[in-house]
């Protein structure tokens, strides 16, 4: 199977040094003042020069939504497709281009609602292409209604008694469709999206990115805990592969494992439970303890908040197993006949 850098072998590098500047178009960005998407577009931008890739072989497909409007902002080639289909217009384009490097930019209610379907099966199908998924748990675009990601009992436009819906937990679901790759960051900590960014570059196969993104029209301060200093400071869950599972001030709170249950569960860190605190195993085959992380979020307030990798395994990458397939049948068959294949053998003349 391919690793990440003989994938990366496929496509064509920079001729030369680039910078961010490379990397942005002549468009105007046409964001409300405010919104989270400035900052993704920044930390993008700025990260795409690491990769030494000739830009005309980078593409970037989205489908409908305030999200949505990433490629026309790259100056890289790139696709505003339909609602929710970015992942199947990618899947084509990332098995039959294998010199391209294929990145997918959606929103909560484009990939969660119309486009639930064309996600999870790329995920299950492990293209080698990477997924930003901007939740901003609202329709922005439409101008306020709740999303799959809205929760329980949140009032809008749409429903102004308050949704009763179980909102979409989206880590969850990537692991739950065997994602080989699974991360979450938040768009104002541009560090950490950046290592994200770079992680997902760097594995073979698809990557799904969640990234909290502040709408500040239609729902201001939905992740507010997790960016204000103090706050931020007890309920993120920084998570690092290889090292215990501890936050909060002076590493005083830790993740523990039910021996009853087998749930994970925060604990204050104390002599007697400190060496049952998780090492954090992003490369752990089974989703198990990963999935157990991504329940650790509640929707409502989000308290207690796991960010970073939380799975990165290997699983054969669809693409090379498709071009090995079409070379075997070349070996054994030659070229095939497309006329044929169309006709095939159930066709009939009709004669009047």
């Amino acid at each position: 199977m391919p690793d990440a850098n003989e994938l990366l072998q496929l496509v064509p590098k920079a001729e030369g040094k680039q910078s961010m500047k490379d990397f942005k178009s002549d468009q105007e960005v046409r964001w409300c003042p405010g919104c989270g998407d400035y900052a993704v577009l920044a930390a993008v931008q700025g990260f795409m020069p690491e990769l030494g890739l000739a830009k005309e072989n980078i593409t970037f497909v989205s489908g409908i939504g305030c999200s949505s409007r990433f490629p026309y902002y790259m100056n890289t080639y790139g696709m505003h497709s339909i609602h929710g289909r970015a992942p199947s217009i990618a899947t084509g384009l990332a098995t039959s281009r294998r010199d391209l490097s294929v990145w997918v930019v959606t929103g909560d209610g484009d990939a969660l609602s119309i486009g639930g379907n064309h996600l999870i099966h790329a995920l299950r199908r492990n293209v080698n292409l990477k997924i930003l998924l901007f939740n901003n748990r609202i329709y922005g675009l439409t101008k306020g209604q709740y999303s799959p990601t809205s929760e329980l009992g949140k009032i809008t436009k749409s429903t102004p008694m308050g949704s009763l819906d179980a909102p979409f937990n989206p880590v969850s679901l990537a692991l739950g469709a065997e994602a080989s790759f699974v991360a979450r960051t938040v768009d104002s900590d541009r560090k950490h999206l950046t290592s994200v960014l770079r992680a997902a570059a760097d594995h073979p196969g698809t990557a799904l990115v969640e990234i909290y993104q502040n709408c500040n029209i239609f729902n201001d301060g939905a992740f507010e805990v997790l960016k204000d200093k103090e706050k931020a400071q007890e309920a993120v869950i920084r998570l690092e592969h290889g090292r215990p599972i501890r936050f909060g001030t002076d590493d005083a709170k830790g993740v523990v494992r039910d021996p009853l249950t087998g749930d994970l569960e925060v604990v204050t860190v104390t002599e007697e439970n400190q060496s049952r605190i998780l090492v954090h195993d992003a490369h752990n085959p089974s989703p198990t303890t990963a999935f157990a992380l991504s329940r650790l979020a509640d929707p409502d307030t989000l308290h207690h908040t796991p960010i970073g990798v939380l799975r990165s395994v290997e699983r054969p990458v669809y693409d090379s197993l498709m071009s090995d397939q079409l070379d075997a049948a070349v070996e054994q068959q030659g070229k095939g006949d497309l006329a044929g294949l169309l006709a095939g053998n159930d066709t009939w003349t009709v004669v009047g």
